[in-house]
């Protein structure tokens, strides 16, 4: 049966970034604020879901992506490069 993987084998090509961008905010950004900061936009996540999404093992909508990108203030097309 054919799965939807990037060609490093994980669910997403954004994960990595999140992590990045998350940790590289002043001061630092937990999984957890960003998990709050999601859902006061209306996204249903917890800092699992964070965790998860980070490390490759959860796919992400394209609402999440367009709401992570607005929080880190970046373009979707930046988050996905």
């Amino acid at each position: 049966m054919f799965k939807n993987k990037s060609k490093s084998g994980k669910n997403n090509i954004c994960g990595e970034k999140i992590c990045f961008l998350r940790k590289n905010q002043i001061p630092k950004m937990s999984q957890r604020i960003l998990a709050e900061k999601l859902q006061l936009c209306g996204i249903d996540v917890d800092k699992n879901a964070i965790q998860r999404i980070e490390s490759g093992e959860r796919f992400v909508t394209d609402i999440e992506i367009k709401v992570m990108a607005e929080i880190f203030g970046i373009s979707v097309d930046e988050l996905l490069k």
